[in-house]
């Protein structure tokens, strides 16, 4: 069997290694936090980690994850306004 993804508008911000207040007012109160210029997020799956330039996702549930920039591209396109 093959299946297709939905199409489904999700949240992201990249982290860019200087735009922390961004990201932290994007996330919210959550367990994320600054170790060694990445940022640890916790998901369900346990503590993942953001490098510069990987994307954070808000999930459909509200939840985060990183994801690398190459992925992202190939996944997510702009939502027109």
């Amino acid at each position: 069997m093959k299946f297709r993804k939905k199409p489904v508008v999700i949240e992201a911000k990249r982290w860019v290694g200087v735009n922390w207040n961004e990201i932290r007012a994007f996330m919210g109160d959550t367990n994320a936090k600054i170790v060694n210029r990445r940022i640890r997020i916790m998901t369900l799956e346990g503590a993942m980690y953001a490098d510069e330039n990987d994307w954070i996702i808000k999930g459909i549930a509200g939840e985060f994850y990183p994801c690398k920039p190459d992925i992202f591209d190939a996944t997510y396109e702009v939502e027109p306004e």
